[in-house]
Parts: structure tokens; sequence; C-alpha cells
């Protein structure tokens, strides 16, 4: 039987049953990718999911767009707007680390909105920077604590971003949220990681919670070496006079070349 595109419904269905896999993919060959291989769904630019090809390319995956946070609008209306946008358009769910008041908003509209706890870049300062949350009972009672602000106001999961795989799995059995664990241990609903990471090209700060399958980093290099002596070689036989040769170029009859020479020497 063909895979089938899962709904909120069946994902609600399935918590406590079945680890769903998630990529943030940020490219067409990623995206592809990740249809081929299995994977279940998909945090993606809304720039990608808006294109009317998407579904052709992702035709089983959940797809939860997100806006960044200091990039949204400021008005809630704006936010609504966008989240109408992205459903419209095919989005199986929305990513929002906006206030709880916009995304009770959406909920109530049946948007199935997706936050975020534990480590929130956006609001890490107020937990200590880019760091582990939740390693002492304090700490991990507050992050359970927004999972049960989130769930009053209607959402319909969460990322819970590097926190004790222990207090993953004590969150889970006392809410009904889906569980997206990145860094969060085993206990979540689905585990979540970045194409760039898993690939191995992200050139920047690589998480600890990340894991590397692939070194595309390295593949990518041997193609541009690859590029640039395609293109020195290029360079040079133009200079050399050895391109282009005769098989590259237009060929005409003699007599009608002729012909063209005698008329412009009359010019």
């Amino acid at each position: 039987m063909a895979k089938k595109r899962p709904t909120v419904a069946d994902v609600r269905a399935n918590k406590g049953k079945y680890q769903y896999t998630m990529m943030r993919t940020e490219t067409w060959e990623e995206l592809a990718a990740a249809q081929a291989a299995g994977i279940d769904m998909v945090s993606v630019p809304p720039e990608m999911l808006v294109q009317t090809h998407f579904r052709d390319v992702a035709p089983t995956l959940f797809a939860v767009p997100g806006m960044p946070l200091y990039g949204a609008p400021a008005v809630q209306d704006e936010y609504m707007s966008w989240a109408y946008k992205m459903m419209e358009a095919g989005a199986d769910a929305v990513y929002c680390a906006a206030s709880f008041d916009t995304v009770e908003r959406m909920a109530k509209d049946y948007i199935p909105v997706i936050g975020h706890v534990g480590l929130v870049p956006h609001y890490c300062t107020w937990t200590g920077g880019f760091k582990g949350v939740g390693k002492t009972a304090a700490s991990a009672l507050q992050v359970y604590e927004r999972c049960k602000r989130y769930e009053e106001v209607g959402a319909f999961g969460v990322e819970i971003e590097v926190v004790p795989p222990e207090v993953t799995a004590e969150i889970a059995k006392h809410t009904n949220l889906f569980l997206v664990s990145m860094g969060g241990g085993k206990g979540g609903d689905c585990q979540y990681l970045f194409a760039c990471d898993v690939l191995g090209y992200n050139t920047g700060h690589v998480p600890r919670h990340s894991k590397k399958y692939a070194d595309l980093a390295t593949e990518y290099a041997r193609i541009q070496d690859i590029r640039i002596s395609a293109f020195k070689t290029f360079v040079g036989e133009v200079q050399s006079g050895a391109w282009p040769t005769a098989e590259y170029v237009v060929q005409a009859p003699k007599s009608e070349m002729d012909a063209f020479v005698d008329a412009m020497k009359k010019r």
C-alpha cells in the first residue's frame, strides 16, 4: 500500500506508538531526497511551500513552514494572514514561536500550530544563552509549564529542544502535544534534524545534538576543484588558439563563403 501524507488526526492517533522523523530542508534536492528516503515530515521555508510544484516533489511529506520570529509581522492580523496563506498553499501545520495570544488566535481558526520550548534561539538570553535547558528540577518544570500553556491555547505540538531526555520523556506522559524532539532524546513523538548537519556541509556551528551521516562538504570541494580545472583548461585553449575547433562551429559551403568575402571587398 502506498504511503499517504499524514493528517493531524493521524499524528495524534500515533502518539506513543510511532516515532516520526522530521528534516529541515532548504533546497529542492533536499526535499526530493527526504521524499525518496521515507522521511515523514519536513520543516521548509515558506517561499518553497508556496511554489506550485511543491507537492509534485513532496506528495506525502507533512510540511511545516516557519517564519523567523524577528522577521515576522508585528501585527497579529498580518501573522494570521501569513498562516492562512501557508495552509492554502498546502502546509499541514505552521511553526510559531510568537506570543501565546498569537498561537491561540491561529488555533481558534483550526490552524495546527507547533510552538517551541527548551532552548528557543529567539529567547535564549532568558535561559542563559545557547545551552541546554531543564537541567535542574526548577528549570525542567518551567519547560513543562510552557508546554501546558501551549496546550491551553490550542497548539498542536511543540519543538522541544536541547533538554535532558528524562525531561522530554516525563513531559510526554503529561501532555497531549505532539513533541518534536531536537536534542531532547527518544521520549518525544518525532526526531528532528537539519539536512545541512545530516549531510555534513554546515560550515558554521555544528550542534552537539546533530549527527553527520554524510560528508558532502568534502564532495562539494572535490566538485569545485573539477569546475576550476575545467575552466582553467578552457582559458588555456582559448589563449593558445586551440579553441574552438571545426566540430564546434557552423560549417558552410566554401563557394558561398568565397562569394561573401568577395562581396565584402567591394564594400
